[in-house]
């Protein structure tokens, strides 16, 4: 990977999360990361992961081909009032569109807060004055401004991970102007999309008084400069596809396609969360069977769902929900030879699920609301080019913006849903092909490296 290089400045990211070298299972972005620091030399800085009795007491040290990582832990209160509290009981719902179950609490703003001038201490001091930083995502919104008034002057860019809802929803989460104003201090904010790009603007435009350039820069109300720009993430497209082609021999792979006797595997592979629009995907489903008899025994539905953030209502909730839902289908369609879900609460190497993508004859990613979604994009660069599947997305996740050719739906419409499982699953061969090789020159074009590579590139003109 060929890193943009700012007069041979070293890259520090900064994440809520740090990708430890031969400790975590790296996905794609971690990878992308970890190979733009090798080649420019750098920093990774963020949470270690643990708890202790008081936050940042010490920086964990570790030094791995050319990259330090710096690492701190967090306090039991400050990871509540933080991370549980903040950063995924109100920002996360509001920035999916969900203000119904914003939890805001003053103290929970005030711990985010806390934590993130945490951040910004330990940091400055391990930053040099030509290093390019590039910080991660909404746990980090204010870090930015927090080093500003420390007297750093860096290159700082901020990325958002998630959608970013139209400026009418996102006043009403309270003190929004006292957060959000803070990302004028970047240089560069990147978002996923058009939409998103077009409600960072309408934001600072209508609620903070900022202004408009020629030159396509805002200044904010207190003078600053600053830019922003829609960078849709993607996946190491041709890692992928590899890992997929020899995932076949793996004895997993095997045994679900034994198990699966001939019949269409669909497949949905989700973190549990209720931004993905499971309860629906499980009722649309359901009226398949209900109104196409002629696919029970043919056809079996397997959704994978790694339980995440237990200890938060929702998501209890919603576990319940979904464990109702597929015993009710199971309870009233399933034969003794067949049952026609799966429903699997557990996580899988990554190269496994390569493998589950390319046996499926349907990707089923139908979230509410999703930032980009590389699920989709991971199933689409899976799949055997001689017979390819077919994704079904929602219109709502950023991937929909680039995959135009998979069967675009409203996840909340079942009926459209069940339209869309049946067209992909009674589609041609042709017409897989054509809408297989349409999605996957996209994916070549735009892949994890050419997005790393973009933004960097834009930070540091």
């Amino acid at each position: 990977m060929t890193a943009p290089r700012h007069a041979g400045a070293r890259l520090v990211v900064v994440s809520n999360r740090v990708a430890l070298p031969r400790r975590t299972a790296a996905g794609g972005l971690a990878s992308a990361l970890q190979a733009a620091l090798c080649e420019r030399g750098g920093l990774w800085f963020g949470w270690s992961g643990k708890l202790a009795a008081e936050t940042a007491t010490q920086v964990h040290r570790l030094h791995d081909a050319k990259v330090d990582y710096a690492t701190i832990d967090l306090s039991h209160a400050d990871h509540d009032d933080f991370y549980t509290g903040f950063a995924n009981g109100a920002l996360w719902p509001m920035l999916h569109y969900r203000p119904d179950l914003v939890d805001y609490r003053r103290s929970h703003l005030h711990g985010y807060l806390r934590v993130n001038e945490a951040f910004a201490d330990r940091l400055q001091r391990l930053i040099a004055p030509d290093d390019v930083i590039w910080v991660h995502d909404y746990h980090l919104i204010p870090l930015a401004a927090m080093l500003r008034r420390r007297g750093v002057k860096n290159r700082i860019g901020f990325f958002l991970h998630t959608p970013l809802p139209a400026a009418g929803l996102l006043i009403a989460l309270p003190n929004h102007r006292e957060l959000l104003e803070t990302l004028a201090s970047y240089d560069l904010i990147g978002v996923h999309t058009a939409r998103d790009l077009r409600a960072l603007e309408d934001y600072f435009l209508h609620e903070t008084g900022a202004t408009m350039r020629r030159d396509g820069r805002m200044r904010s109300a207190n003078g600053r400069l600053f830019r922003s720009a829609a960078f849709p993430i993607s996946i190491d497209t041709a890692g992928i596809a590899e890992a997929a082609r020899t995932a076949g021999s793996n004895r997993e792979i095997g045994q679900l396609r034994d198990s699966l006797e001939g019949r269409s595997l669909i497949i949905g592979v989700d973190r549990l969360d209720y931004s993905k629009g499971l309860p629906q995907r499980f009722q649309a489903y359901a009226r398949l069977l209900e109104r196409a008899p002629e696919l029970h025994r043919r056809i079996t539905f397997l959704q994978i769902a790694p339980p995440s953030r237990g200890a938060v209502l929702e998501y209890r909730q919603i576990r319940r929900e979904l464990e109702r839902s597929a015993g009710h289908i199971n309870g009233k369609y399933a034969a003794p030879d067949w049952a026609p879900i799966r429903y699997i609460n557990k996580s899988f190497p990554h190269k496994l699920l390569t493998g589950y993508y390319r046996t499926a004859r349907v990707g089923l990613v139908t979230p509410l609301r999703d930032g980009m979604n590389l699920v989709a994009k991971e199933y689409v660069a899976s799949q055997d080019p001689e017979d390819p599947g077919v994704l079904v997305l929602s219109r709502f996740a950023g991937a929909a913006q680039e995959l135009t050719d998979a069967l675009l739906v409203n996840p909340a419409d079942t009926e459209e849903v069940a339209d869309a499982l049946q067209q992909a699953l009674n589609m041609p061969l042709a017409e897989r092909r054509q809408r297989w090789n349409a999605m996957m020159s996209v994916l070549r074009e735009n892949d994890i490296t050419v997005w790393c590579n973009a933004f960097l590139r834009a930070l540091c003109r």
